[in-house]
């Protein structure tokens, strides 16, 4: 059987997740990161005022399509004088990594001096702490490995990818989450369906083929961006190395709540679960405006992402 081009499908009842769901004003609900916890359903939403501030709120589920949305948000700016000038417009798109008993939170924090990549970390959701500013302006789509390599903890961001700029995906390593470096350029943009920027997505999953993260590739057209998704496989021992990717969009924006909202044309998937039989969930943000979930087989996902040598430019 050949393996399908656009391997996901979407929940029948998509979106999931509006504006109408949060139970306090604002405007809209989106990018919002996903893990288990305690046999539950846990989404980390970005939500965004009236105000165009965004900050992180909860919500939790039996099933993982019907969210009880917490009544108040749960990470807000930062008034610590350390994170306070650089979260000063909010903190957007978060994304939730696993380490042992901890959830780590890697998150966009937003000031007048730009975007910055962020960790946070819980091991409860009930109480959040500030791990560091991880990386400089303007800087953002970070995600964590899920386990340390060699000592390690690794990151994938996107330096720059503003104002017009073309933006990479990046790697870099961390003793200690604070103080990272030996960055280097690991995907880059190309002609065609991601030929302006790319950014991580969601975090890497160990397979027996290797990492497999989910990346966003952004094209420019005649009327504007358009944000579409694809996968990639990097060395399990050595994640810098590029294994295997797919050369072509495997999820893009088709329904009317992903290509109408504040941000058109835009599918933004931040959060994923693996599911006990092997099915990958992803929850993300369309058209800026809502979240929704769609679904594919795992294995299908790492066929698609194995089956093109990694021949994509890195500069």
């Amino acid at each position: 059987m050949t393996t399908p081009r656009i391997p996901f499908v979407r929940h029948e009842h998509n979106p999931i997740l509006t504006a109408n769901d949060i139970p306090y004003e604002c405007n809209t609900v989106f990018n919002g990161a996903a893990c288990r916890f305690r046999d539950q359903y846990v989404l980390l939403l970005r939500v965004e005022g009236l105000d165009g501030h965004s900050h992180l709120t909860l919500a939790f589920s039996d099933d993982g399509y019907t969210f009880r949305v917490q009544e108040k948000p749960w990470v807000l700016p930062s008034d610590d004088p350390e994170f306070e000038p650089y979260e000063r417009y909010g903190i957007e798109d978060p994304r939730i990594t696993q380490v042992g008993d901890t959830y780590y939170i890697t998150y966009t924090a937003y000031g007048p001096h730009g975007p910055r990549g962020a960790i946070g970390r819980t091991t409860d959701f009930v109480h959040f702490e500030r791990v560091a500013l991880a990386t400089e302006v303007d800087n953002k789509d970070g995600v964590l490995f899920p386990e340390t390599i060699d000592g390690d903890y690794v990151m994938l961001d996107r330096p720059a990818g503003f104002g017009g700029q073309s933006g990479s995906i990046w790697i870099a390593r961390s003793p200690d989450l604070v103080h990272w470096g030996r960055a280097r350029v690991l995907m880059s943009s190309r002609a065609g369906w991601s030929n302006s920027k790319l950014g991580a997505s969601t975090p890497p999953i160990r397979t027996e083929r290797g990492w497999l993260f989910l990346y966003h590739g952004v094209r420019v057209t005649g009327s504007g961006r358009l944000y579409r998704v694809g996968a990639a496989l990097l060395d399990l021992e050595c994640p810098e190395r590029v294994i295997g990717y797919t050369p072509h969009f495997i999820f893009g924006p088709e329904e009317p709540y992903e290509r109408t909202g504040d941000v058109p044309n835009v599918v933004f998937p931040c959060g994923q679960i693996v599911e006990p039989d092997g099915t990958l969930r992803i929850y993300y943000g369309a058209a800026d405006t809502c979240i929704g979930v769609a679904e594919a087989p795992l294995d299908e996902i790492i066929e698609l992402a194995s089956r093109d040598p990694a021949t994509i430019p890195t500069t």
